[in-house]
């Protein structure tokens, strides 16, 4: 197996990319190698099988989805006292942020199905998945943010919904501004 970090990110990035375009079934290596703009057989190269592909990209879709250091360390140093007000500053950016990253949600809709049928997949997005969750309840947690640990599940869960409904279905929630649903659910949360 090749062992350039570089490139094996490109392939998993380009291999997103595809799942996103052309869904599950459309997720072959010439398909990735084309998106990456490798030669033919690059892919192959770098990943044993398809299941090695599809793994490699549910590992890699959250350091995509998550905001890099810069942005992380310069929302801790902009953060006024915790209140109900700041987290739900903090939820509404966090929806807006995510909400545009299109490509990487629906490349996780279709990795979330494809681990219905594939115990690997199941097995390397649950972690990734499981990790996440932790995260953001740790970091809740040490923020001093109104909200329990099961608060935090509920609006991870809200939010990741909201943005999947949007995204998929968008004249579901026709008439229903997102600022204003995020702020009911900061009062839920908040006790306001």
């Amino acid at each position: 197996m090749v062992q350039n970090p570089e490139r094996r990110t490109v392939l998993a990035d380009a291999a997103i990319e595809v799942l996103a375009r052309d869904g599950a079934r459309g997720l072959t290596f010439r398909a990735v190698d084309r998106e990456a703009g490798v030669p033919a057989g690059t892919a192959s190269n770098y990943f044993a099988n398809r299941n090695a592909l599809l793994t490699q990209a549910a590992e890699r879709i959250h350091v995509r989805l998550r905001p890099d250091d810069a942005t992380i360390a310069a929302m801790a140093r902009s953060r006024p006292a915790p209140s109900p007000e700041v987290l739900e500053r903090e939820l509404t950016a966090m929806y807006h942020r995510l909400a545009v990253q299109q490509i990487d949600y629906l490349a996780l809709l279709e990795l979330r199905l494809e681990a219905i049928r594939r115990p690997e997949i199941r097995a390397a997005l649950t972690a990734t998945m499981r990790a996440n969750l932790e995260q953001n309840v740790a970091a809740h947690r040490e923020s001093g943010l109104p909200g329990s640990d099961v608060d935090v599940v509920l609006m991870y869960l809200a939010l990741s919904w909201l943005i999947i409904e949007n995204l998929t279905l968008p004249g579901v929630l026709e008439g229903y501004d997102a600022d204003r649903l995020i702020a009911a659910l900061t009062d839920l949360v908040a006790g306001r």
